[in-house]
């Protein structure tokens, strides 16, 4: 737990070089979640070389950082991590080198905690990964969405994927089950994406002039019995976008309680499908170490295996 009595001073080294405040003390601070974080950046309380800083800051090797007493009380801390997750997590792992690891994320399973989460994916991998100081998520996967998801085990390794995929070099495809006939020529979907607040503050997405440009490419894999599954390569990386663009072509995913149809939840329910149909089945990233192509494979679960076989 993230918990002491008594003033911390840390001081940062070659690892954490470059690497922004909040991320470095969510590192650091293993019990700690990202709420009480920003509110000791933001009331003054964490200080560098003696002064108040942003929770953007980044730090340079050398820094100083004051760190103030926490006292999580149960409702804030981080839950410790359970046999089961922790099995979970171990069998999820696809590849693990020097530099990243790869894991076949479960639906269900948050990359990282708030909002609610008291555990994600992240935290508890820093938990059973006590043996390694840096451990940092490159991308991130919707909560209900499954598949590949790649954790940088260095700063160097975070800032070189990063570059990979600001810069649209990384590769991903995924795979989706929608409603209805899929055309073959419906190969692309460009519309920009603005994303809002429902009254009870329920993130949503949705199609409109004023949001940011987004695009996402489409191919039709299999027809099915009243349903297709397709691929999806998203372009551009908006909250949502693979749902919101899928609906925008007519087509919603099954199992999709946000952006889904009542036709859809019928077709979902014959085909005794519990879950958003949509998963991460291919990550192609660049080596940082190597330089070559890493293409990684993320088998679907049986659960959706048996759904496509009901609809076959």
């Amino acid at each position: 737990m993230a918990e002491g009595r008594e003033v911390q001073w840390l001081e940062i080294d070659e690892h954490h070089d470059g690497q922004r405040l909040d991320n470095f003390l969510l590192t650091h601070l293993k019990g700690a979640p990202r709420t009480l974080i920003y509110r000791i950046i933001r009331r003054g309380e964490v200080r560098v070389n003696g002064g108040r800083c942003k929770a953007s800051r980044r730090l340079v090797i050398g820094d100083r950082i004051r760190v103030p007493p926490l006292r999580l009380t149960p409702q804030e801390a981080v839950q410790d991590v359970s046999d089961n997750l922790r099995h979970v997590i171990e069998r999820s792992l696809l590849k693990e080198t020097p530099d990243w690891m790869v894991f076949n994320k479960p639906s269900g399973l948050a990359v990282h905690g708030g909002s609610g989460v008291k555990i994600g994916l992240i935290e508890a991998l820093r938990q059973i990964r006590d043996d390694l100081s840096y451990l940092e998520l490159v991308h991130r996967l919707d909560r209900d969405t499954s598949g590949c998801l790649l954790v940088a085990k260095s700063r160097d390794a975070l800032n070189f994927l990063s570059d990979e995929l600001r810069g649209h070099r990384m590769q991903k495809h995924y795979l989706a089950l929608v409603e209805g006939a899929w055309s073959v020529k419906q190969n692309e979907v460009d519309a920009p994406l603005l994303r809002f607040e429902l009254p009870n503050g329920e993130r949503r997405v949705r199609v409109d002039v004023t949001g940011k440009a987004s695009k996402t490419r489409f191919t039709l894999i299999e027809s099915l019995k009243g349903a297709s599954l397709i691929e999806a390569e998203p372009v551009t990386g908006r909250t949502h976008q693979i749902r919101v663009h899928s609906d925008h072509a007519g087509h919603p995913l099954l199992g999709d309680t946000k952006y889904g149809s009542v036709s859809g939840e019928r077709l979902a329910k014959r085909c005794e499908l519990s879950r958003l149909f949509l998963h991460a089945r291919m990550l192609g990233f660049t080596d940082p170490a190597s330089k070559q192509l890493v293409q990684m494979q993320a088998p679907l679960s049986d659960d959706l295996q048996g759904v496509l076989a009901r609809l076959r």
